[in-house]
């Protein structure tokens, strides 16, 4: 249910944002979910049944954060989930990524086959946090930053 959720986040992500490169790449992302789902649906009593999970999706993701960081000033503070609608939607796919990692990550896992799905969710939310940054720079949204000394 989790990765169906993060699944739909990304649609609504689609259909918040105009670059078509981002747009590509997160439609490859959509089809690697129903990948991953299919993965977690299979009783894992029977791995044999189990499709593997390409780790070429995982370099894909380091990657793509690779790319996207460079175009990116870099990090220094905390920022707050926000500036715009398309920013906050990310953000929101990005808490629903990281839920479906707790999760997958608390399934008893003797065979290791759950192990690259965890990376991959892992990386996943490292790419849409990111992704956010590159869409705030983008369309020049504002990256509010989280001020703890701040009422």
């Amino acid at each position: 249910g989790t990765v169906d959720e993060l699944n739909s986040a990304i649609g609504v992500v689609i259909s918040s944002i105009t670059d078509e490169q981002v747009i590509n790449s997160l439609f490859r992302i959509q089809k690697r979910l129903f990948d991953l789902g299919a993965i977690l649906a299979t009783n894992p009593d029977k791995p044999q049944l189990m499709m593997p999970f390409n780790e070429k999706e995982i370099l894909f993701l380091e990657n793509s954060i690779d790319e996207m960081e460079k175009q990116l000033p870099e990090l220094k503070n905390f920022i707050l989930p926000s500036g715009s609608l398309s920013v906050s939607y990310i953000h929101v796919a990005r808490t629903i990524c990281r839920r479906a990692e707790r999760r997958v990550v608390a399934v008893p896992d003797e065979t290791g086959v759950y192990s690259n799905l965890i990376v991959y969710l892992n990386r996943l939310s490292d790419f849409l946090f990111v992704l956010a940054r590159k869409i705030a720079h983008d369309t020049g949204t504002e990256e509010i930053l989280w001020d703890n000394n701040e009422e």
